[in-house]
């Protein structure tokens, strides 16, 4: 991190935001020769990526942490980065479903029944969403299309509909939830593991790539967290998702559609827990991935160390995996709006033509809004 140099720096752009879309962006601008400075309030970089080294030496990811199958922007930058990516360990089967300490077969009612609804509205998400959805939440529907006896279904609906989207059900209209599934590839390949969004890792963490992008903003460009300076630029690049925007005063003020693409957003809501063990020993026999619908869960095995992070508490990124609009809103349906205000440019995974919500959205959004720049200032 550059140390101040005066009261005053002037650049050519300033990229508000050190995630994953901001570092890209000013990679981007950096490459092209463009003087870019980025701002960060936090004590970090990376935004809603962070990774940590455990006791044993190995790295886990507090934050965003897959390639999908095809997210081909975040595994170049990985593959630049020199990091070793691995296939997510999965058995070789599908993962298993438990209640109440008992496995549940795939081909119960309640599982096919489960299958059955998703597979439909899936399909649906690909012809034609009702405007009207919009006025429902997921929790409604979830109640109003399941019948009470089956509980089991929605438990299970409710658990994949919350790990997908971070969303709170009762806040989230199955309209927003219809309009995205098609950007992310389709329900499949949002569940998915090897050949979906959940295919590939990296052993040295997903903090690798930001800290590479970070490192190479050296000379004329750098990284600068809570310096208190002023800056001054031709361009801005914001790249905290809308509900954030708050925190930020902007003078003159922004459009009122902006205003309300604020106001009619908030930030998912996600906990993240890591258990660490000296060797995998579920792989022997218990398969790497499950389904449990019992709330909340009573405990596991004795871990050697335990990494947790709540996201939605983070002063600076307010929650994840990304913003959504509110029940009743078409303000901040994914993609969120990106066209340029002024010389002020908007990034950030919510804003992502592809895969919106996913580090590779957070690349696309990043590589656009330099492009956007770039465009005007060597026009």
């Amino acid at each position: 991190m550059a140390p101040p140099q005066s009261s005053q720096t002037q650049v050519q752009v300033l990229v508000i935001g050190a995630g994953l879309a901001g570092l890209t962006a000013a990679s981007e601008l950096h490459q092209q020769g463009i003087d870019v400075l980025v701002l960060e309030a936090a004590a970090r970089v990376g935004g809603r990526v962070e990774t940590v080294t455990t006791g044993l030496g190995s790295r886990l990811d507090l934050g965003g942490q897959w390639i999908g199958h095809g997210h081909r922007r975040i595994a170049a930058l990985a593959e630049q980065a020199n990091a070793t990516a691995y296939k997510t360990f999965t058995g070789g089967g599908a993962p298993r479903i438990v209640r109440e300490g008992k496995d549940i077969s795939l081909f119960s009612p309640a599982i096919l029944l489960g299958a059955v609804i998703l597979g439909l509205f899936d399909l649906l998400c690909k012809i034609w969403i009702p405007r009207s959805w919009n006025r429902v939440t997921v929790e409604k529907a979830i109640a109003t299309f399941v019948p009470s006896r089956m509980d089991t279904t929605r438990r299970l609906i409710r658990l994949l509909a919350a790990v997908t989207t971070t969303a709170e059900l009762d806040k989230y209209s199955v309209y927003a939830a219809g309009k995205s599934l098609p950007l992310a590839g389709g329900l499949m390949a949002m569940l998915g593991t090897h050949g979906g969004a959940q295919d590939t890792l990296l052993v040295e963490g997903m903090g690798s790539v930001t800290a590479m992008l970070a490192a190479r903003l050296g000379g004329p460009s750098r990284v600068r967290v809570e310096s208190g300076q002023e800056f001054t630029a031709a361009k801005v690049i914001v790249t905290a998702p809308p509900p954030m925007q708050k925190s930020l005063r902007f003078n003159p003020p922004l459009p009122e559609d902006r205003i309300l693409l604020q106001q009619n957003t908030r930030m998912g809501v996600v906990y993240k827990a890591i258990a660490v063990f000296e060797r995998p020993f579920w792989r022997d026999r218990l398969g790497g991935e499950y389904l449990i619908l019992d709330d909340p869960l009573c405990g596991v095995l004795q871990p050697v160390e335990w990494h947790e992070k709540a996201w939605q508490l983070d002063e600076f990124c307010g929650g994840g995996y990304l913003a959504f609009p509110l029940v009743g809103t078409t303000h901040g349906l994914l993609p969120m709006p990106h066209t340029p205000w002024g010389n002020i440019h908007w990034a950030g995974t919510e804003t992502a033509e592809d895969h919106p919500g996913y580090l590779e959205g957070a690349v696309l959004s990043g590589q656009r809004a330099a492009s956007e720049i770039i465009a005007c200032i060597k026009a």
